[in-house]
């Protein structure tokens, strides 16, 4: 069975526009449902993916942060191109590392980023995450247990370079959160298993930004995008964009 592979998207809702940034192993739609959502209360969104992301496991080894960095990068002057002067950017887990890089770059409007990791627990913890994604991938593709069994002890024969250059990518962030100055909402799930949930305060604490602010959400873990509280969640964000000082 072929999975339908997602694909970047653009709501077109209004002059101001929200760039939006998915996870690492993730793809567009973990925030076509904010996009969907700003969309309707007047924001044009634009999400791009990342490339060897939402498409078999074999080729997300082949790509790196670079790759992923430049497709965030590329997402922000597409709307650019487009006439929008004035840009915010949400981002989950590694589109919020990439959301906060973009805040000390070029010019951004507002960063929120969502659960995004200031240190990684250890190479060991993402693999399992590349694991697990691969083995879902699979599985969703139809193929019958045994398949994907043999099919994951392939994969596991490759290298993942990918790793430590993400960690590379995520500490310099860190070490660079001191020169953002927009306005940034902090986002961070209680529950997040993921990644060490420390580092939204020391996203918080660290950011220049004279208007900031952070939330706990109390019942999310780390997509919190698709989580129990993302209804609250969009809330917050639109109320967040809507006291940015916007020229329009």
């Amino acid at each position: 069975m072929k999975i339908a592979q997602p694909k970047p998207f653009t709501f077109e809702g209004g002059k101001r526009a929200v760039l939006l940034l998915h996870g690492f192993t993730g793809n567009s739609a973990d925030v076509r449902m904010l996009g969907r959502y700003l969309e309707k209360e007047g924001y044009t969104c634009h999400a791009p993916q990342y490339k060897g992301h939402g498409v078999p496991p074999e080729e997300l080894v082949h790509t790196g942060p670079e790759d992923w960095w430049q497709d965030a990068l590329n997402g922000y002057h597409f709307l650019k191109n487009r006439g929008f002067e004035e840009i915010a950017v949400a981002g989950l887990s590694l589109g919020g590392v990439f959301s906060l890089k973009l805040g000390y770059t070029v010019p951004i409007k507002g960063i929120v980023p969502m659960c995004a990791p200031m240190y990684i627990k250890s190479e060991e913890v993402m693999y399992q995450g590349i694991l697990e994604y691969a083995r879902d991938y699979k599985s969703r593709e139809g193929k019958s247990e045994e398949q994907v069994e043999m099919e994951m002890e392939q994969f596991k024969k490759t290298p993942m370079k990918t790793l430590k250059a993400l960690q590379a990518v995520i500490s310099d962030v860190r070490n660079h959160v001191d020169l953002i100055y927009a306005p940034t909402f902090v986002v961070q799930g209680r529950h997040d298993k993921m990644i060490n949930t420390e580092s939204a305060n020391i996203i918080y604490n660290e950011v220049e930004s004279p208007i900031k602010e952070i939330k706990w959400y109390e019942e999310s873990g780390h997509v919190i995008t698709f989580d129990k509280e993302r209804d609250q969640l969009h809330e917050d964000i639109y109320r967040f964009l809507e006291k940015l000082d916007w020229q329009d």
